[in-house]
């Protein structure tokens, strides 16, 4: 049973943020925002949705690009977070799995995930 106040202040949380729906396979654009000594700005990180994990104010998502020589950056992001600033749905992907560990060991065409078409 949880606290009525905690309750009420994960409400108030969710109210305050307008999130887009996304899934596994979804290509997002994220704006996140990074502080470097006394400025900040918001830098763009763009891949595909690996899998999310909890609900409500404790809800995470992972997402995966392939950097610089080819290199995998995997990120997790909470989707309630401060730092991000704008999430962006840029494609939809056609899968069958609520999570896609098996790009991690994929490179090239084979990484590829078909888009949905509505």
């Amino acid at each position: 049973m949880r606290n009525r106040y905690i309750a009420s202040f994960e409400a108030a949380q969710l109210a305050s943020k307008e999130v887009p729906s996304f899934k596994a396979g979804d290509t997002l654009k994220l704006g996140v925002e990074i502080k470097e000594g006394n400025k900040t700005r918001v830098q763009a990180f763009e891949g595909i949705v690996i899998g999310r994990h909890g609900t409500g104010v404790d809800a995470t998502f992972t997402i995966r690009k392939i950097g610089a020589n080819g290199v995998g950056v995997e990120r997790i992001f909470p989707l309630y977070s401060d730092s991000l600033k704008e999430v962006t749905l840029l494609r939809s992907g056609k899968v069958r799995r609520a999570k896609l560990n098996y790009l991690k060991s994929r490179t090239g065409k084979a990484a590829k995930i078909q888009e949905l078409r509505k």
